[in-house]
């Protein structure tokens, strides 16, 4: 009998020392699952229940230049929140909007940030994140210059085009001063926490042909036309070239295996072109066709430009927030020269961001070096601590000091004799003038790409706008942007 009872004994202490086992790991999970996995499954998009209470909490602010952006207002039931906007029209592109069902921009990129979920804001210990204890949002800071903004805006507008972007970037530090894009819309009305009236905006805007939820300087790509000439210049000049070394030039040229001849621009007939060789800096600043295209086709070849291309930043998305990334842009890798040829004088399958050309331009005043484009210069927490601050970060260096030093010259030179010679006089010191055909439409993809102030050139601008005529009428653009970087 006592065999027996002790055999029982061990059972029940085996059973005891078990099921405490397993009440620990279970602990253990819910521990970690509501510590350290609640926010993956808020964010999980199978998660409906993410979006039920997404207008109980006070979110932080969005804020330029001293300004804010993008903040929330009580209700009058005093129980929910609305999102309010500052000239969405103008700051759509940088701000977004949060919705009743989603959320773009920096609203997005900075959502639990905004919302006091991110672990940066976290000033309480395990039990506060057990508890669910809420942390007030805190507020981004943007990189963004409100006078350059409106500028950009205003300037599209007034241009007529049927859709434009413009882009400034701080050459020296990458931080993104204007980020515009027409047709634009108003994320407070988008924004609206009554489903129907939100969701009838939706249907409305995503009709348009015009593409105003688009963020055009950051999500979408156009034929960059002549100013990818700078790309190709610049792998000439990696390959050993100078601004004064001659170049091929001419009226025509045929690329090998090609059929129909690629010839500069009739208004070029029995000027520089049409000379049989010339020197780099004046086939660039008169934007001679036949001699990119030669440089595509032959010499430096499609290789030595495509590589060229990587380091400016093509043929990856460019991050400008956490999660907010740019389009593709690209340049054909192929083995037919005619392509390359035809790539090479931004047409074809030649693809590229306002954000990437303004790249282009800004590694020209930079001794060379792309920096990594941010649009966040600092985030603060509730109390108005400082949480975190951008640091400045070299992205790529496609040229050497010298040949940047080259490249802009020959920048210069477009400005002072070449097809941009419109904006002598004005802020803008150096530039690239770029007009692509769009096949079966009756405007052109227009674009100008340069830098400036002319006594200390340090902003690097891309201005597209689409409408009849040549890149050079978008050269204004970028000079009263500058201009209004300098108020």
């Amino acid at each position: 009998m006592l065999g027996v009872i002790d055999g029982t004994g061990k059972a029940v202490r085996r059973t005891w020392v078990v099921s405490l086992l397993m009440v620990l790991a279970l602990l253990a999970n819910i521990t970690y699952v509501q510590g350290f996995q609640a926010q993956d499954l808020r964010d999980d998009p199978h998660n409906a229940r993410q979006f039920e209470d997404r207008n109980t909490f006070d979110r932080g602010p969005i804020v330029a230049g001293g300004l804010r952006l993008a903040w929330s207002q009580k209700t009058p039931d005093g129980r929910h929140y609305r999102r309010r906007y500052l000239e969405s029209e103008v700051f759509a592109p940088v701000t977004g909007y949060y919705s009743l069902f989603s959320q773009t921009g920096l609203e997005s990129a900075e959502n639990h940030f905004l919302d006091g979920d991110d672990p940066r804001l976290a000033t309480a210990g395990l039990l506060d994140k057990i508890i669910g204890k809420p942390v007030p949002g805190g507020a981004v800071e943007t990189t963004v210059v409100p006078a350059a903004q409106r500028a950009a805006y205003a300037a599209l507008r007034a241009s007529g085009a049927r859709r434009g972007a413009a882009v400034v970037l701080d050459a020296r530090t990458g931080a993104i001063l204007v980020m515009a894009s027409t047709p634009s819309y108003d994320a407070g009305e988008v924004s609206s926490l009554d489903a129907r009236q939100a969701e009838a905006a939706f249907k409305r805007l995503n009709a348009d042909p015009m593409k105003p939820l688009l963020n055009k300087a950051l999500r979408e790509v156009f034929p960059p036309g002549s100013t990818f000439k700078t790309v190709v210049a610049a792998s000439a000049l990696a390959a050993g070239d100078t601004a004064r070394t001659q170049v091929r030039a001419g009226r025509g040229y045929r690329p090998p295996g090609g059929g129909q001849a690629i010839n500069n621009d009739a208004g070029d007939i029995g000027g520089e072109c049409d000379e049989p060789a010339i020197p780099l800096i004046d086939a660039y600043a008169q934007s001679c066709n036949t001699t990119f295209a030669f440089m595509g086709a032959v010499r430096p070849g499609n290789d030595a430009i495509a590589d060229r291309a990587r380091r400016y930043g093509f043929y990856r998305p460019v991050e400008v927030a956490r999660g907010m990334d740019s389009a593709v842009s690209s340049f054909p890798r192929t083995p037919q020269p005619v392509l390359s040829a035809l790539g090479s004088i931004g047409q074809g399958s030649t693809i590229a961001t306002p954000l990437q050309m303004a790249m282009v331009a800004a590694a020209s005043v930079n001794d060379g070096k792309v920096m990594r484009p941010h649009l966040v210069s600092r985030l603060r927490g509730g109390d108005g601590s400082l949480v975190q601050s951008a640091a400045p970060a070299v992205l790529d260096r496609p040229l050497t000091a010298g040949q940047a030093g080259q490249m802009r010259a020959m920048m210069e030179a477009v400005v002072r004799e070449g097809t941009g010679k419109a904006l002598r006089g004005t802020s803008v010191l150096g530039g690239k003038t770029g007009t692509a055909d769009v096949e079966g439409a009756s405007y052109n993809d227009r674009w100008f790409i340069g830098f400036g102030p002319r006594d200390d050139p340090r902003y690097a601008v891309a201005v597209l706008t689409e409408a009849p005529g040549y890149g050079a009428e978008s050269g204004p653009i970028a000079a009263r942007i500058i201009d209004a970087l300098g108020d």
